[in-house]
């Protein structure tokens, strides 16, 4: 499997194709919740994609949300490849990238089901609160980088 820091119209395509299988049709997140103006290029964000050979199975971007704060968003593994650590390296090489452009610190809105997860990866819950994002209970989460 390869990570692939996207800079292609053709591998945001398959992004597009993992987000919309695990968001859309497996959360039943509303397609027009999906896309956004982050998702209009390559250059837009920062993508990143998995793929087994030629097939997408792992999907993520993240952006400066802040001075030196990145944001990490719709990270998504197909149902079939999870368990396979494909979210913790998407994740890690995200972050990595985010400490070469001088980010310091990284936060993420967490479906509550996968705060276990983040936790594992050095994430703390920052909000006060559960909050919804399309229908689904969050949390937001930081890390120093």
């Amino acid at each position: 499997m390869e990570i692939i820091r996207v800079t292609t119209a053709d591998q945001l395509q398959d992004c597009f194709k993992v987000r919309f299988n695990v968001f859309v049709d497996e959360q039943q997140v509303p397609e027009h919740l999906e896309m956004d103006e982050k998702d209009e290029s390559p250059e837009a964000c920062h993508h990143f994609l998995i793929v087994d050979g030629d097939q997408p199975v792992a999907a993520a971007r993240w952006y400066e949300y802040e001075p030196r704060t990145a944001k990490m968003q719709r990270i998504a593994v197909l149902k079939s490849y999870r368990g396979q650590s494909l979210g913790k390296q998407i994740l890690l090489a995200m972050e990595q990238q985010a400490r070469e452009l001088n980010c310091t610190s990284s936060v993420l809105d967490a479906q509550c089901h996968a705060e276990g997860f983040y936790n594992k990866l050095g994430y703390q819950v920052i909000s006060k609160e559960p909050f919804y994002d399309a229908g689904i209970l969050h949390v937001r989460m930081k890390k120093p980088l």
